[in-house]
Formats: C-alpha cells, sequence, structure tokens
C-alpha cells in the first residue's frame, strides 16, 4: 500500500532536522533540467509566472539561482521535515519515533512539481514550483507535460499491483493519469458540518490528509479496509456518504 500526499507552500529550513537519515530524490537529472530553464526566468518572469508578489518573485529566484547538487544535510533538509503547511501539521512529522520513519519511507510519496516524486526523506532544497505552473520546457507547455508518464510509471512499479490511498490534491493527483493506473486507488474525502450539511472545507480537508497518513503510520496499516477506523480530531467513516472507493469520512464539529 502506497500513500501520496502533495507538497507545501510553506518550508522550514531553518530549523535542524530531527533526524539524520536521509536519501536521495530519484529525478534529480529532471530536477535539474527545470532548474537550468527556470534560472533564466527574471523576478517580472517568476512574478507573472506563479502570480506572486515581488518580494516572492526574487526569493524564489535566488531559490533557483542558488540550487545545485549534490544534496547533503549541509545544504538540503528530508522533504518531509523541510514541508510545513496544514497536511504537514496533521502529519507532525517531527513527533515520529524510528520506527514511524521507517515505515513512512516505505510507505508515503510526497508528488512535487520540481522533484517529481519524492520519499519522505529525499532531501531537497527550497524551491516553489506548483504542479499546475504553466512553465514552458523542452517537453511541452506545463509541467504535465514534463513529466508525462515517468511519475505514473514509478508509482505503478513500486505498488506492484497493491492499493494507492489518494491523498493528494486533485492539482497534484492529476499528473499521475490514474485512469492508466492499474492498481486499485482509494481516495479518503473529508467533510465537516457546517450551515445544516456536510462539506469539504479546504482549510479541515487538508490537515485531515495528514492526519489520516499520521493515523496510517501510527498503526502500520498495510490493509485498506483498516483505513475506516481513522477516528483523528472527531472524524468517523460514513457508509452512507462513500460511493466505490471514494471513502467518505465526517465530522459534527
Amino acid at each position: 500500500m502506497l500513500i501520496v500526499i502533495s507538497p507545501a507552500k510553506t518550508l522550514d529550513f531553518d530549523s535542524e532536522p530531527v533526524v539524520n537519515v536521509h536519501s536521495q530524490p530519484q529525478f534529480l537529472l529532471q530536477s535539474q533540467q527545470l532548474i537550468e530553464g527556470l534560472k533564466k526566468l527574471s523576478v517580472a518572469d517568476i512574478s507573472t509566472l506563479m502570480k506572486l508578489s515581488d518580494k516572492l518573485a526574487g526569493l524564489n529566484m535566488a531559490r533557483f539561482q542558488t540550487w545545485a547538487a549534490p544534496f547533503d544535510l549541509d545544504n538540503a533538509k528530508q522533504a518531509v521535515l523541510a514541508f510545513k503547511g496544514d497536511v504537514y501539521t496533521g502529519l507532525d512529522a517531527d513527533s515520529l519515533d524510528r520506527a514511524g520513519f521507517d515505515f513512512m519511507q516505505k510507505h508515503l510519496r510526497i508528488l512535487s512539481g520540481l522533484y517529481g516524486i519524492l520519499r519522505p526523506l529525499d532531501l531537497m532544497q527550497a524551491y516553489r514550483l506548483e504542479m499546475g505552473t504553466k512553465f514552458e520546457n523542452e517537453k511541452g507547455s506545463n509541467l504535465y507535460q514534463f513529466w508525462d508518464s515517468q511519475l505514473r510509471q514509478e508509482l505503478e512499479a513500486e505498488l506492484a499491483g497493491d492499493v494507492l490511498i489518494n491523498l493528494a490534491s486533485n492539482e497534484y493527483f492529476k499528473v499521475l493519469q490514474a485512469k492508466k493506473i492499474q492498481s486499485r486507488i482509494i481516495t479518503p474525502v473529508f467533510k465537516d458540518w457546517k450551515n445544516g450539511q456536510y462539506k469539504i472545507i479546504s482549510f479541515y480537508a487538508k490537515k485531515a490528509r495528514g492526519l489520516m497518513t499520521r493515523y496510517i503510520i501510527d498503526h502500520q496499516i498495510e490493509q485498506p479496509e483498516n483505513i475506516k477506523q481513522f477516528d483523528s480530531d472527531g472524524y468517523r467513516f460514513s457508509e452512507e456518504m462513500s460511493q466505490g472507493d471514494d471513502w467518505v469520512f465526517i465530522r459534527d464539529h
């Protein structure tokens, strides 16, 4: 069983990592190809392309210019510890023990516009490049065309017919060309009670994806049916609202 989640815009490269164990990204050559193009962009180009303020565009221009392999703990950080934001607040990787990190490294994958697929302990350098960015490159006019079938093929090889748990956003999951994946795909959906009905509320849903990831890690779950027992922060599985492999989890507060 593999879980996929999205990256985060917010990064933390200031605090020391809680573990030293690390691995290298599998698609660094492709990342370097993208970086070569990104280094040619001006602050104004980045601002327009990513819809950022000049200040943030300048920050990311500096990141692109200083990006350089090889990665080590002096110039990079483990992905799951570097990403912050709602999903990663729910996941709270900093508090995992060694067994938790080992299970996570085996079962969790992070989709990335720049790095393709990251294992949790893969080292990465700071960047901003969302998967939906229409960045022209040698393979096309956007990142979906750049990555094409590479990420799907890598994930399918790892799955080997096992189950994929989709906890990524639509923007990122799209790159996996899900209709071509032969394995079973389960997509948990999180809804909160508001104004007389259960609704997907983005902030809570993002955090819940992280909470479910943490739940799977803590309980060392390898059989998908056991995910239905997820009860973190008051969520519970709704058989009535679920349809097929779209599993709905609801919360009343």
